[in-house]
């Protein structure tokens, strides 16, 4: 934060003052090198886009964290790599879902039975239902017919 004050023209000193750092603290951290874990996680980032990206995008932060232990042998927890993956704005395909959010969708048509399935006599009352079943090669529809329940 200080370095972009000061790049708008704002001195580091009162930049420091206003954040409350000291300003030795400041040119401390600025001059100190990157820490071993910044620059191992970067590298980590890195290849865990390369995994994210070699799955069309498709694996999360299980599947890339399995790519890392078992393919490529690199050792690291399953929440560094989910921290990693957020850092780098990344994220699997999900498709969870999603619960308590179900409406009655409306009839397609008059309820002309009024929901009473038992007929007076034969003939009277036919009740019908059909369901789609999707198959590898296609769909498969099975239909049923009952005429009037006594």
């Amino acid at each position: 934060m200080i370095d972009r004050l000061v790049a708008t023209g704002i001195e580091a000193a009162l930049a420091c003052q206003v954040l409350r750092v000291s300003r030795s603290g400041y040119y401390a951290w600025k001059s100190r090198p990157i820490s071993e874990r910044c620059r191992v996680d970067a590298e980590l980032t890195g290849t865990i886009v390369r995994i994210h990206q070699d799955s069309r995008t498709s694996y999360g932060a299980r599947r890339v964290h399995a790519e890392l232990r078992l393919g490529l042998q690199i050792r690291c927890g399953k929440k560094r790599v989910a921290r990693l993956m957020r850092r780098a704005g990344i994220a699997g395909i999900s498709h969870r879902r999603k619960r308590g959010k179900t409406r009655l969708l409306p009839a397609p048509h008059e309820d002309l039975v009024r929901r009473k399935f038992v007929a007076d006599g034969p003939d009277k009352l036919w009740v019908t239902d059909i369901t789609e079943h999707p198959t590898k090669t296609g769909k498969v529809y099975c239909a049923a017919v009952v005429e009037g329940l006594l």
